[in-house]
């Protein structure tokens, strides 16, 4: 019994899903996922209708395609999309503000500053000396790029 299940199409068609859902987690761009989808599909309707194989490669093709062609952008707008709007609201944050210089740091040397009670890695744009006020001119992950407040 345990290998007969594996020769039936409806298995073998829901495993594909399966390992194109996995697959899609180690390789990210939200393709791979609607071939699993496709895939699962296709199980489903050789569950209902037992078409031939030449049939079941063509339902899976075709709905893979057009679930990709269809649903990427918003899917991918969903999900995605807000991430993108969040850190710019993040870097928002920062830009503009004032922090303090832990470290000297001379004209495009990297340093420390303290900014909401937290040590980040600065890059200068001009000569600043530890305890000088700086002002935040943009963020790259995190570190700061920084120049003098006067």
């Amino acid at each position: 019994m345990s290998l007969e299940i594996l020769s039936n199409p409806i298995v073998i068609w829901f495993l594909i899903g399966l390992f194109f859902l996995l697959l899609e987690l180690a390789v990210p761009g939200l393709i791979v996922v609607f071939f699993g989808i496709g895939a699962w599909v296709t199980s489903l309707i050789t569950a209902i209708f037992h078409p031939g194989i030449n049939m079941q490669i063509i339902i899976f093709v075709v709905v893979s395609v057009v679930l990709l062609l269809l649903l990427r952008k918003y899917v991918k707008r969903t999900f995605f999309g807000k991430s993108e709007l969040v850190q710019d609201e993040l870097a928002d944050e920062f830009i503009g503000k004032t922090a303090t210089a832990e470290t000297d740091m001379s004209t495009g040397g990297e340093g420390k500053v303290m900014f909401n009670g937290t040590l980040w890695k600065a890059i200068a744009e001009s000569e600043i000396k530890a305890g000088d006020k700086v002002k935040i001119v943009s963020r790259d992950n995190i570190t700061l790029k920084v120049k003098s407040n006067n």
